[in-house]
């Protein structure tokens, strides 16, 4: 499935890469790429944080809240594009199952990070903060993503019903 974004960027997705166990990757971060906080992550910039800090220690969050963790990251990696995530939704629990059927049915796609700055500057000529080195704290599954290329690239298709009840779930959820 092609996904355009506002930016005119076409996006391949996956439809048939997450798995009925909750296994799903994408870009937690994309290189070079003005976000809409006017901040760019420079090639590099997890380096160290991925050194000291294994993948299954970055939670998994939901919206960044952080109070309610929804897997476990399962392997972070740079490579020339960004940096790839690969984790596990825990699906015994109700937050774990409802982004599960939102991911698979396409309707949630965006990740975002968490971190703590440890060395950036500003590049007055591009407007913009460029973050060189940062300390990796949660990678969340988000609907808006601050850097438009910063999505799961593998997501399992699923019915209209299947969506539909994932919606009702979501919406009572935060009746309740």
């Amino acid at each position: 499935m092609s996904v355009a974004t506002k930016h005119g960027l076409i996006l391949e997705i996956d439809t048939k890469a997450v798995s009925d166990d909750g296994l799903f990757s994408g870009y937690a971060s994309t290189f070079d790429v003005l976000d809409s906080h006017k901040e760019i992550v420079a090639a590099g910039a997890f380096t160290k944080s991925l050194a000291s800090r294994p993948a299954n220690k970055v939670k998994m969050l939901r919206g960044h809240d952080q109070s309610d963790p929804i897997g476990i990251w399962e392997s972070l990696s740079e490579d020339a594009r960004g940096l790839k995530a690969t984790g596990r939704l825990i699906l015994d629990t109700a937050k774990g199952r409802e982004t599960h059927t939102l991911l698979k049915a396409g309707a949630l796609d965006g990740l975002s990070i968490g971190f703590r700055t440890v060395r950036d500057r500003l590049d007055k000529t591009k407007g913009a903060r460029i973050l060189e080195e940062v300390d990796l704290w949660e990678i969340s599954v988000v609907t808006f993503p601050s850097n438009a290329q910063s999505t799961v690239t593998a997501v399992k298709s699923t019915s209209f019903s299947e969506l539909v009840a994932a919606i009702n779930s979501a919406r009572t959820s935060l009746k309740g």
